[in-house]
């Protein structure tokens, strides 16, 4: 059986910080990787020194095979499995191949230095992802942790707090955590211009303007949360639609005739490991599905700009699907339906006569649940007030057996 890989987290208080297990297994290594910085941290022990190529997801595999029977040693920073190559590792060679010996985390240093309880801070990494990602977090009062990129990170939050009606929040940047030249850096979003080291994590307490509020948690944002033309799911009928939808974490949803893409932005809103991808035809609009996942937190919410059925081959197989146009298009609900894998949900929405007969069609093949859903909005008639109804809409949901 083949030797486990060893993953050493190391802090910026280098090898003095380090506990004397981790040290017995640097020692013994016949083989140290990891980034440039870790290993200028620990001392020659007369190792082969494997430096992690950039991006380190492919090779990673390739260079710990080419060392096969070797002891083999990978150093990493704070606890490997926060937002670390120890994840990435075990994903790859599997849990069996691989031995975690964590060092304290920065959320968990940054909450010992800011008083915060870890449990109640909610984190989101900016290492190789979008700054938009922190839009969800955003909320009056909140407290939150941004893992950094580098040097410029800070000043890029702060550009995104200023802009999203955050700029009174208060940043405090700690950098080098654990390191004798530890330092915090204070200052306001709206107002920041410092200078920081690129080892930084961010402190966030978030003060939003007069006015500004966040988007709730539940299904059904309002419908100005988004940027739309018209093309929109609307409010009461989004929130019946997910719900029949019935996201869970982990899990993929196509989009289908995504319009503005609200279903697919909400059904990402849901958990952070929901992914949806939204397949929209006409380009505008495809752009912008893409602007209001990004400022409603989700952006990696994936945008296919093409027409269906053509355009679901070959995409990620999905745990549910929404159809919210084009069921009327030759193909397009056979695709959606063979697509899904037993347990699969299929919900479509209808507005038309039209697009109504083909679901009463499917209703009829297959069952499912089929639901017409009216509503009603009061507004002004002369000095009173009446009933204005919107367009009902049909919606069909189906299981796959």
């Amino acid at each position: 059986m083949s030797r486990a890989v060893v993953v050493v987290g190391i802090g910026a208080d280098g090898w003095g910080g380090l506990a004397e297990q981790a040290r017995r297994e640097i020692r013994a290594a016949d083989v140290l990787m990891g980034g440039a910085r870790q290993l200028a941290l620990v001392p020659d022990t007369g190792a082969e020194r494997v430096t992690w190529p950039s991006p380190m997801l492919p090779a990673a595999f390739r260079l710990i095979a080419e060392r096969e029977g070797k002891a083999v040693c990978v150093l990493a920073s704070g606890d490997p499995m926060l937002y670390g190559v120890g994840g990435t590792l075990v994903r790859t060679l599997g849990p069996g191949r691989v031995r975690v010996l964590p060092h304290p985390s920065a959320v968990s240093l940054a909450c010992a230095r800011m008083g915060w309880p870890v449990e109640d801070t909610p984190v989101v990494s900016l290492v190789g992802r979008p700054a938009e990602l922190l839009n969800r977090a955003l909320r009056p009062s909140a407290r939150v942790l941004v893992l950094s990129a580098g040097a410029a990170t800070p000043g890029e939050v702060a550009r995104l707090l200023a802009a999203q009606g955050y700029g009174r929040s208060l940043m405090t940047v700690l950098e080098r955590l654990g390191a004798p030249e530890e330092r915090l850096v204070e200052g306001l979003a709206a107002t920041w211009d410092a200078a920081v080291d690129p080892l930084n994590v961010i402190a966030l307490e978030c003060r939003a303007d007069p006015g500004v509020t966040a988007p709730p948690c539940v299904p059904g944002l309002p419908d100005e949360a988004f940027e739309h033309d018209g093309q929109l799911t609307k409010r009461e009928v989004r929130a019946v639609t997910l719900s029949r939808l019935a996201p869970r974490p982990g899990e993929t949803l196509w989009d289908v005739g995504a319009g503005a893409g609200s279903v697919a932005v909400e059904w990402m809103r849901a958990h952070p490991s929901c992914t949806a991808i939204a397949v929209e035809s006409r380009a505008d609009r495809a752009e912008r599905i893409g602007r209001n996942a990004r400022a409603l937190g989700v952006p990696g919410l994936r945008v296919v700009h093409g027409t269906a059925p053509e355009a679901l081959e070959g995409l990620d197989p999905p745990d549910a699907v929404f159809v919210g146009g084009g069921s009327t298009a030759p193909g397009v609900l056979a695709t959606c339906w063979d697509a899904l894998a037993p347990g699969g949900r299929l919900v479509v929405n209808a507005v038309t006569v039209e697009s109504e007969a083909v679901l009463a069609s499917w209703h009829a093949r297959l069952g499912g649940d089929l639901l017409r859903l009216a509503v009603h909005r009061a507004g002004p008639v002369g000095g009173f007030t009446a009933w204005r109804p919107a367009m009902p809409v049909t919606i069909w949901t189906a299981v796959r057996p």
